[in-house]
This record gives structure tokens, C-alpha cells and sequence, in this order.
């Protein structure tokens, strides 16, 4: 296995692992606070959080067994090559288990929360069920030869097709909506963060190595760092482009309910009895 050449980039791909794993973590949180301040989750798509489950999940597998598992690391230098460098870093791990956990708890919110009209629709529930099919399929495919980093390809595989049908389901919904109200734009700046940062992060690495085969072997990081950032692009040119108004009106609206509330009670008279001195 490859050590790193220069000290000063090794902690350069360090930081910048780590700030992605930060930027991605708390990026969960606006969305789970916004949700539990509105007791509401009307205005966010269940099927974005279905099948970010999903995609987490995969992603989860395939990071986390090619960090701990010898034979799959094995499987990779005879593939790669031994002088080559392990593309998945401890916080990409990390991040996968933090993430998993955070949608888990979105879907509980969906669960508990006033929901409105909304629900998840039968064609992601389809698509989640094909990707888990598949996915069994190929283990029984890949258990007689022990083929585990071609599995790992696979849930791969399925996390890059997630990270691109999961955002259509959000952005479609802001569209026939004309509004983001009840989507936190927080959730998606860090997101762009995270993105950029875990791009730079490889590239750090392949200057280091003066080789881009951590590309090719962990293609699906860099799909999935470019996939996000372009719809994270979309979301924000959504949120204070396109619908602004919207956001606006929302406020004018809540504001002018505490208002009303206020003075209510202010020309209410008081109805309690009083007694006589």
C-alpha cells in the first residue's frame, strides 16, 4: 500500500476530508430542526428521503467494507495495483454511518408529523425495491468466487443512481409549487460545501501520487461529489432566484398571524368576574 509523499498535502487531504464530513453531517440538521419547529414536514418530498435512505445505505456498504475488510482491500491492489492508495478515508465512514442515522430520523418525523396530502409515491417504492433486489441477487451472484469488490461496484453503483433520481422528486416539487417553503436551503449550502470539498480531497490525494486511479476506483465518489453540486446549484438558483416570493410571502403570512393573535388578545376583555371590595 502507497504512503503519502508530502506531509503538507496528506494534512491538506485530512481537512478536507474532514470539513466534507462536518459540511455533510450538519447538513441534515436545518432540515430535522425545521421539521420539529413546524411539527410539519409539508413541503418536503418523501420521495427525496426514501431514496436517500436508500443511497445512504449503499453508500454506507460500500465505504465501510472497503475500509475494514483486508480481503476486499486485497481484491482491490491485485485490481489497481499494490502502489496505489485506499480511496475511502475514515471520514467517509463516518460520514455514511452519521448520514444513514440522520435520514432514519427525517422518516420518522414523515411518520409523526402533520403530513398534509403528501406521501410517498409508488414508482420510488418501486425504485427502492428493484435497487434491493438487484442488490441481493448479486451477493448470491458474487458469494461461490468471493467477488466481493465487484459487489461493492454494485452498491456503488446503486448510491450514483440514488444521489441522481433522489433530487428530481425535490426540484420537480419546487417547480410545480413555485415555492420552497417547507425545504431548507441550509441543508443544501452545506451540501455544496461537502461536494466541492470531497472533490478537492481527491485531487489532493492524485497530486500526491501523481496518479488519478483513485478516480477510476472510487468513481462513484466523484459522482457522487459532481451529481450533488449541480442540483445543490439548481436548489439555490430555486430558492433565491426563481421563487423568492414565495419565501417572503411565507413570512408576511406567519408574521401577520402573530400579529392578529396579538391583538386579539390586547381587545379581548378580560371575561373573569371580578369581586366586589
Amino acid at each position: 500500500m502507497a504512503s503519502w509523499n508530502s506531509f503538507p498535502l496528506q494534512v491538506t487531504y485530512e481537512v478536507l476530508g474532514w470539513f466534507a464530513f462536518f459540511s455533510w453531517s450538519i447538513s441534515f440538521y436545518p432540515q430535522v430542526i425545521l421539521n420539529f419547529r413546524r411539527k410539519s414536514v409539508v413541503g418536503l418530498n418523501f420521495d427525496f428521503v426514501l431514496l436517500n435512505l436508500t443511497k445512504h445505505s449503499s453508500y454506507l456498504i460500500y465505504n465501510a467494507s472497503l475500509y475494514f475488510s483486508s480481503a476486499i482491500q486485497n481484491q482491490y491492489f491485485q485490481k489497481y495495483g499494490y502502489g496505489e492508495m485506499i480511496p475511502v478515508a475514515a471520514n467517509d465512514v463516518a460520514f455514511s454511518i452519521h448520514a444513514v442515522l440522520l435520514t432514519a430520523i427525517t422518516l420518522f418525523q414523515i411518520a409523526i408529523y402533520d403530513r398534509g396530502e403528501q406521501k410517498v409515491s409508488k414508482i420510488s417504492i418501486g425504485i427502492v425495491s428493484v435497487a434491493w433486489l438487484t442488490a441481493a441477487v448479486c451477493f448470491f451472484i458474487a458469494l461461490p468466487s468471493h467477488s466481493w469488490l465487484w459487489l461493492l461496484s454494485i452498491f456503488n453503483g446503486i448510491q450514483v443512481l440514488m444521489t441522481v433520481i433522489k433530487y428530481i422528486p425535490q426540484a420537480v416539487f419546487n417547480f410545480l409549487r413555485k415555492s420552497t417553503d417547507g425545504f431548507s436551503i441550509g441543508n443544501i449550502l452545506l451540501d455544496f460545501s461537502g461536494g466541492v470539498a470531497n472533490y478537492l480531497q481527491m485531487v489532493v490525494q492524485s497530486v500526491d501520487q501523481d496518479s488519478w486511479v483513485n478516480f477510476s476506483g472510487n468513481i462513484g465518489k466523484v459522482l457522487l461529489s459532481l451529481i450533488s453540486v449541480l442540483f445543490d446549484i439548481l436548489f439555490i438558483i430555486q430558492h433565491y432566484v426563481l421563487y423568492p416570493a414565495s419565501r417572503k410571502a411565507s413570512k408576511w403570512v406567519n408574521s401577520s398571524e402573530q400579529d392578529d393573535q396579538v391583538r386579539e388578545h390586547l381587545v379581548t376583555p378580560d371575561q373573569t368576574p371580578q369581586e366586589n371590595v
